[in-house]
């Protein structure tokens, strides 16, 4: 069945209250002081089936003193009904509460001149004539207007039957995304512990989900849902348009407050600073840079300070004027639970009148200067990005840079379902903007320029040391991309390789770079080589060869480096040896376990190969490491 959710608007004593009653049979008045003053205070909630539909009814308050409980109850609506009393017409709250609900966008509701049984008909048309002129060009426009007496029932039948329509037309909110309940009562229930009630504005909620609480000193913990309640009866699950009352495991009354959310772990994350559009009424004043105000979203209310982007014009402070629309950023004095498209309400901080709302555009902008026209077009590209926010959310992921930008950052900044995550990083990409390289994305510029860095670094690298076979990996990663997110690093560099460009996995080098020696170097490599092939298991000094043959010791030290990187030569402790007589040796040990040797102590050894001790001991222990022996005892085992 389709739920819908309807909040009242208008003046005290237009009648609010009553109607809600005469619709459901329920009294929204639920606190003593309340039914003492008569008077609504704070929220009320009461519930109906009209013709297949369930409608959930908001009642909020009229008084101008109880305007932020309004603005608590009617962030999470389908439709509105505008409340105005046939015998006093529009009045000042009447205004606010409907500018209220233009600023948050409410699609659709129906108009309800009440108190029919105490106007002459003449006073009823002048009210409806009055209200008609209020709503002139606005989404009420051409909403049914229905003229009823909750005490005689005049005109309620009337009033359920354009509830209906309305409720047919609305769009029904998608059940797919994250858990998202704003809070607005919490009490406690005997026998079952701390009950949270709200509108959910998206996802679903069963029993048994974990969920958590934000924002909070313990943001993240995840908290047991002990069951759901829908209109007052127990369900498997209540679904995005739904009120519902969640019943929540290990968690005091105190520890929770109207203005958190009950929401999907990880979905979301909590903000101080956001950038936003913002729309003034046409009778607010100036909004002016540094600001203090009262922001609105959700069920929270958080006080908070607005600074005007863009510059401002000449000679002029800046400020957005009443009933234009500008971007600012604003600063709140304690977190709140936001995402891009968000709706928010601007009152003054004092007198707290409603004076302007906007949307989120970015709940996390980079800092950086905001009087500046940079920083206005920035504002623009972010505000335009409508048909799947491509064109926004890759300004964002351009303006992460190396650190580049989460997949999970999509959900809970940009604001895109969790199902949808995939689809939207293929759009990016096909950009040509974008690149995803696993779990994040980041702008082909930061990829490209990665590349172009790698490159001239080991051409420079080359230039300076001709015998160096490259740069180790991770000092390449450290002196090029040492803030970066090392999995764009390792993309980038596999990407080279793959492309021919670059050579080496522990070491880079590009690969068309060999080592080339001097003429000297080639002289001394001749000359060290030939000598410790002729040594073979004893080989001569790497000093003596440089003095035999007149070599300079930079030059021969150089060169060795060079061999033993190539694994031409192998350095064992203080000596060094060619390759190719260890080789030798190898192949003659695994020849005697043939021959049915299966061990070799250190005498046999020396006897065997006509070294000393001082050669002896680094080739066995060479052999060990190298499999070819081990050590068992003071003798070694041929494997």
């Amino acid at each position: 069945m389709k739920s819908v959710v309807v909040g009242t608007a208008g003046h005290i004593d237009h009648g609010k209250s009553a109607l809600v009653q005469a619709l459901t049979g329920t009294d929204p008045d639920r606190l003593k002081e309340e039914k003492a003053r008569g008077i609504t205070i704070d929220l009320g909630f009461a519930h109906a089936e009209m013709g297949g539909i369930n409608v959930a009814f908001v009642d909020v308050p009229g008084h101008e003193r109880f305007v932020k409980n309004m603005l608590a109850g009617v962030g999470g609506i389908d439709l509105v009904l505008l409340v105005v009393a046939a015998d006093e017409s529009v009045m000042p709250q009447t205004r606010e509460h409907f500018d209220i609900c233009k600023l948050l966008r409410v699609p659709a509701g129906v108009i309800v001149l009440t108190k029919s049984d105490l106007a002459d008909a003449e006073t009823r048309e002048l009210a409806a004539i009055e209200v008609r002129e209020l709503v002139a060009g606005s989404f009420l426009e051409g909403a049914p207007l229905v003229t009823v007496s909750a005490r005689t029932g005049e005109g309620l039948d009337e009033l359920r039957a354009a509830l209906r329509a309305a409720a047919t037309s609305v769009r029904t909110r998608s059940a797919d995304g994250p858990a998202r309940l704003p809070v607005d009562r919490v009490f406690s229930v005997r026998g079952f512990g701390t009950v949270v009630t709200g509108t959910l504005v998206s996802g679903r909620i069963r029993a048994d989900d974990r969920l958590t609480v934000m924002p909070s000193t313990a943001d993240g913990r995840p908290i047991a849902v002990r069951g759901v309640q829908v209109h007052g009866s127990r369900k498997e699950e209540a679904v995005a348009g739904q009120r519902a009352a969640v019943n929540l495991a290990n968690l005091e009354v105190a520890d929770l407050t109207r203005g958190q959310e009950l929401v999907t772990p990880g979905a979301f994350e909590s903000t101080v600073v956001a950038d936003a559009t913002v729309d003034m009424l046409p009778g607010a004043r100036p909004l002016r840079h540094g600001a203090r105000v009262r922001f609105h979203q959700g069920t929270a209310e958080i006080i908070g300070r607005v600074a005007v982007i863009g510059p401002a014009a000449a000679g002029a402070a800046p400020a957005i004027a009443p009933g234009s629309r500008g971007f600012i950023r604003v600063r709140l004095e304690r977190p709140a639970v936001l995402t891009r498209h968000d709706r928010y309400i601007l009152r003054a901080y004092s007198p707290p009148l409603t004076i302007a709302g906007g949307e989120i555009l970015d709940p996390a902008p980079p800092r950086g200067a905001i009087r500046t026209a940079a920083a206005l077009e920035r504002s623009r590209e972010l505000d335009a990005g409508r048909g799947g926010d491509v064109a926004a959310i890759a300004r964002m992921i351009e303006e992460a840079g190396r650190r580049a930008f989460p997949l999970a950052a999509l959900v809970s900044r940009a604001g895109v379902a969790p199902q949808e995550v995939d689809v939207r990083a293929a759009a990016l990409t096909a950009t040509n903007r974008v690149d995803r390289i696993g779990e994040v994305l980041v702008s082909r510029r930061v990829v490209d320029e990665l590349k172009a860095a790698i490159g001239a670094m080991l051409t420079a690298h080359h230039r300076a040391q001709p015998l160096s076979e490259g740069v180790p990996r991770e000092e390449a990663r450290e002196r090029l991309f040492r803030r970066g997110h090392p999995a764009v690093f390792e993309r980038v560099v596999d990407d080279l390789v793959q492309s021919g460009t670059v050579a080496g996995r522990d070491r880079l080098s590009l690969a068309r770079h060999h080592v080339a020696l001097s003429p000297a170097e080639e002289q001394a490599r001749e000359a060290i080589e030939a000598a410790l092939r002729r040594g073979g298991l004893t080989p001569t000094d790497i000093a003596a060869i440089v003095s035999q043959h007149r070599l300079v010791a930079t030059v021969a030290e150089r060169v060795v480096h060079v061999l033993v990187k190539q694994k031409r030569l192998v350095r064992l402790d203080t000596l060094v040896f060619h390759d190719e007589a260890l080789q030798s040796l190898k192949s003659q040990i695994r020849a005697l376990k043939a021959a049915g040797t299966a061990t070799i102590d250190v005498a046999m050894f020396k006897e065997r190969f006509g070294v000393t001790r001082k050669f002896a001991i680094p080739l066995l222990e060479y052999l060990d490491r190298e499999r070819v022996t081990r050590r068992a005892g003071e003798s070694r085992l041929i494997l």
